[in-house]
């Protein structure tokens, strides 16, 4: 299947969004992150090329992995399927940069963004094309400043009326249904998204990659300094099961990689490095660990909170 011209257009916006926020995640961390590009074989499964740029072990982020990938397959996966069944075994085209970010200190959060364009050309008829996205937090030991903030910026990407939308939909896509309990505080979330057209996709994919550093980066820039101990590592090692949890059981983004015949390392670039499971454990109540589950692992509208607690 041929790319059409326009999808020349969202590759180069999105090699170019990968190099910003890299480079804006760069001089927070102060180490450089590795580049490995990959081609896939010509007549396979799944062709295409990609760039994964991440970084171990640095002064700030344990692990942070920002990927391009731009693929095309001959049977869209039934991941991709399900809210379409009349797409089932269309030739397909997909293109994105997906990001997950584990930082060292736990009271930095983990974050993660993922913005995508596919196209379906079935046997016979014309193509579809759609768009996803999103971006949410998810913090270990809960500021209010941060979740308002982080909301903040989300509202003012997408517009009032969509983030009335996209909120309740991140709430409850990033929900772990097994364990009844949110992943973290939520962001915005969309999928299946057509209004506009081509250029109205466009536009919403650039408004939410563009407000990315915004997001993130004064949230790392306040916490990074706080001093922490084995306590608060072995909680949020604890927490982060919760994540492993919901990308291997739950994310479609994980189930269409692995259906479509993905790259597995860039796939599971997403997991964080060290996790921690116990079984039937609960915080002591009074503590910073139980207000994480009291105050934040539940839906509130952060971005219309007042502002409180700003000295945190």
């Amino acid at each position: 299947m041929s790319s059409p011209p326009a999808v020349a257009a969202v590759r180069a916006y999105l090699l170019d969004l990968q190099q910003r926020i890299v480079s804006g995640l760069e001089s927070l961390d102060g180490q450089a992150f590795a580049r490995d590009h990959w081609q896939r074989e010509p007549g396979g499964r799944l062709e295409g090329d990609g760039l994964s740029r991440m970084l171990e072990g640095g002064s700030v982020f344990e692990r942070a992995a920002v990927l391009f990938s731009h693929v095309q397959g001959r049977v869209l996966p039934p991941s991709a399927t399900a809210a379409r069944p009349h797409l089932a075994g269309s030739a397909f085209e997909a293109l994105g940069v997906s990001l997950v970010i584990h930082p060292q200190n736990p009271f930095v959060p983990t974050v993660h963004l993922n913005v995508r364009f596919f196209q379906a050309q079935p046997p016979s008829g014309e193509a579809v094309s759609w768009w996803g996205g999103g971006m949410d937090l998810t913090p270990y030991y809960g500021f209010e400043r941060d979740a308002q903030h982080f909301h903040r910026v989300c509202r003012d990407a997408v517009g009032a009326e969509r983030y009335a939308r996209f909120k309740p939909a991140c709430d409850e896509y990033f929900f772990l249904k097994h364990r009844n309990e949110p992943r973290g505080v939520g962001g915005v979330f969309w999928d299946d998204f057509e209004e506009g057209g081509f250029e109205g996709g466009f536009a919403l994919m650039r408004a939410l990659g563009d407000a990315f550093l915004a997001a993130y980066a004064p949230i790392v820039e306040r916490r990074q300094g706080y001093a922490y101990g084995e306590r608060e590592r072995d909680f949020q090692a604890y927490r982060r099961g919760r994540y492993v949890e919901f990308n291997l059981v739950w994310d479609r983004g994980t189930l269409f990689g692995l259906q479509s015949g993905g790259r597995t390392e860039s796939i599971l670039l997403s997991m964080p490095p060290e996790v921690k499971w116990r079984y039937q454990w609960a915080p002591e109540e009074g503590t910073p660990e139980a207000r994480l589950y009291a105050d934040f692992l539940r839906p509130r509208d952060w971005a219309d909170e007042p502002a409180t607690h700003l000295w945190l």
